[in-house]
Parts: structure tokens; sequence; C-alpha cells
């Protein structure tokens, strides 16, 4: 990696940052579709609050909730400062997390160290991250192991991001043959392998194609939270792509129908519900709409870019405990105590 490539990179990780945390980068016209379903309020929930459990576990980890710090950086100082604050607030509250992607320390070992989380979060999931699109690109097995390596993962994602890629000015768009590299990769690593979207959807032929294949899970990260049509719009100087990316604000399909779709179809499948998801409340609907485990994404971004560390971390605790209160506020609501009777609940009814 030249270093123009690696100012540039370091220039587009920023980018993004900033771009999240000042421009209004949700999708325009399409929400999440949780907000279609109400649980049915049980007067008469005949347990404790203080039995209400949210510990369930992941490829055999233990976990304090089923929640995921989706991924979102790294690369750069600022990120790794993120990813870590993150980390720390995930090993406390026993949260999974997932890293940004990490082609660049693939390309330069410099930049390993914004990846480098697990003495932060030594005993929850971390989720390695590359985009499925470079296994196109000159990037195989041996790269997503070094991906894992560096991360010192318990599992690897692929991110699926091919609009994103269209209107990314450097964007790689060769998404031919992915399904087969997919497989190879999944074929020879010795952590589980998933796939996620980026903000637009899995939907259910996709999912089984991958799980086909060998995918261990599947990130749904639907449509309603962060569009990156829109986030790239605000990086690109060309006016085409600018004006093009408003005709795509409102594309992709709904984390809730995405869920749904995917678990009708595939009874057993390991799934992540992400893609603007906000409270606990919004967790609780994911898991009982068929999901293992709740991701957040963007939400958590501006307490963990705080100037100041002490303070971003305590912001980040707050925001933590608060989305757990809400879930297990929401569970002792209709009466039910663990994840395991959650996911199986009558109670989640369309409005």
């Amino acid at each position: 990696m030249s270093v123009d490539q690696q100012a540039a990179t370091a220039k587009r990780k920023g980018e993004h940052i900033r771009i999240c945390l000042q421009e209004q980068v949700n999708s325009v016209g399409i929400e999440t579709g949780l907000g279609r379903y109400r649980f049915k309020h049980n007067a008469l929930p005949e347990l404790s609050f203080a039995e209400v459990s949210l510990n369930t576990d992941w490829f055999g980890k233990k976990l304090g909730a089923p929640l995921l710090v989706s991924s979102m950086t790294g690369g750069t100082d600022e990120a790794g400062a993120i990813n870590r604050r993150l980390a720390v607030v995930a090993e406390t509250r026993g949260w999974a997390i997932g890293l940004g992607s990490m082609r660049a320390a693939i390309e330069n070992e410099q930049l390993a160290a914004s990846f480098s989380i697990r003495k932060d979060a030594p005993t929850v999931p971390v989720i390695a991250n590359i985009g499925a699109v470079q296994l196109n690109y000159g990037f195989g097995v041996e790269s997503c192991r070094r991906a894992v390596d560096i991360a010192e993962a318990d599992a690897l994602v692929l991110h699926l991001n091919s609009m994103q890629e269209v209107f990314q000015p450097e964007g790689d768009t060769d998404f031919r043959n992915l399904l087969v590299s997919i497989e190879q990769v999944c074929r020879s690593l010795n952590v589980p392998v998933g796939v996620k979207e980026v903000g637009w959807g899995i939907d259910a032929e996709t999912a089984a194609a991958l799980v086909g294949v060998g995918v261990s899970f599947i990130d749904a990260a639907g449509a309603g939270g962060t569009s990156w049509s829109q986030v790239e719009k605000f990086r690109s100087t060309d006016d085409l792509r600018r004006q093009a990316a408003e005709a795509f604000a409102d594309w992709g399909i709904p984390t809730a129908e995405s869920v749904t779709e995917i678990r009708a179809a595939l009874p057993e499948a390991n799934i992540i519900a992400s893609g603007g998801l906000r409270t606990g409340v919004d967790a609780a609907k994911a898991i009982a709409l068929g999901a293992n485990l709740a991701g957040f994404g963007r939400v958590l971004l501006p307490q963990a870019a705080s100037s100041s560390k002490e303070i971003s971390q305590e912001q980040l605790l707050q925001q933590f405990e608060r989305i757990e209160f809400e879930m297990r506020t929401a569970m002792f609501g209709i009466g039910v105590g663990t994840i395991n009777e959650l996911r199986q609940t009558n109670r989640l009814i369309l409005k």
C-alpha cells in the first residue's frame, strides 16, 4: 500500500465518521418495519422483574445480552479510539462486538492496531470484517485468516455492500462469482464465517444460498437506518452520482422484513438483526421476530466519538445499560423471563 493510498484510506475513514455524525444519512421514505409491530401487554406477568434475564450464548460464548456492537470503523487513530471505547463497554456489559472493514490493516500492517481490541474485550465475541467484494480484488483465504488473527477474533463476517461501492468514488464493483469465493473461505477458516449487508437487507433466497455454501450466520443489516448511498453522496465530487444517490434513499429491504423472511425460510439459521435499531424495545421486537442477536451501530457513535475518553465511556455505559433496561422491561411487560421465551412469544403483533 503506497503512502498516497494510506492517506486516501485514512481520509475516507475520517470522512465516513464525520458524515455519520454531522449529516442526515438515514434512509428516506423507508423505515425498519419494527414500528409496524407492538407487544401485547400482559397485566399479570407472574414473574419478578429481578428474574428477567438477558443472558444467552453465541457460538458457545456466553453473553450478558443478545446484543451486538455492529461493525463500524477502523484503520485510523480516531477509529481505533472509537473501537477501544466500544470494546471496553461491550466487555463490561457482555455484548458481542464487530469491527469495521479490516482491508486497510491487511494492506498495511501499521494500521492493524486500530482493530486490536482483544485486550479491551477479553471474553466477549469479537467479529473480524472484510468486504466480500475484495475476494475479487486480490484478497483470498489467507487475507481473511490474517484479519481473524489481527483481531484475535471469534468469527469473521464478509460484508456485502454493492450499492455503496457504486456510489463510492473509489468503489470496487465486480461482484461476480462471489458465492464460490465465500464458500472457499467458509471451508478454510476454523472460525464461524458470516455474511452481512450494510443497510439494504438480505432476502431469504440470498440467505439460503449463503447458508448452503457454509455461511454460519447472517446479519440482515436491513434498511431504515444508515443509508450508505446517502453517506457517499456527501463524499462524492461527481454530480451525477450525488444526484443519483437521492433516487436510492429509500432502497432496500426493511430490517423487520429481512429478519422474518430469512427466519421463515431457514428455521435453524443464526440471524443477527441490525439496521436502524435504537432502543431495547426494538431489540426485543427483533428477537421476537426471529433474530438470535440484535445489533446497534450509528446510534452508539456520538458517544464513542466524544473528545473525552472518560466521558465517552461513561456515556456509552449508560447507553448500553438503558438499552438493556428497556429490553428487560419489554420482556417483563409480556411476561417472559428469558431470551428463549422471548423468541417463542406470541405477544408480538401487528399494530
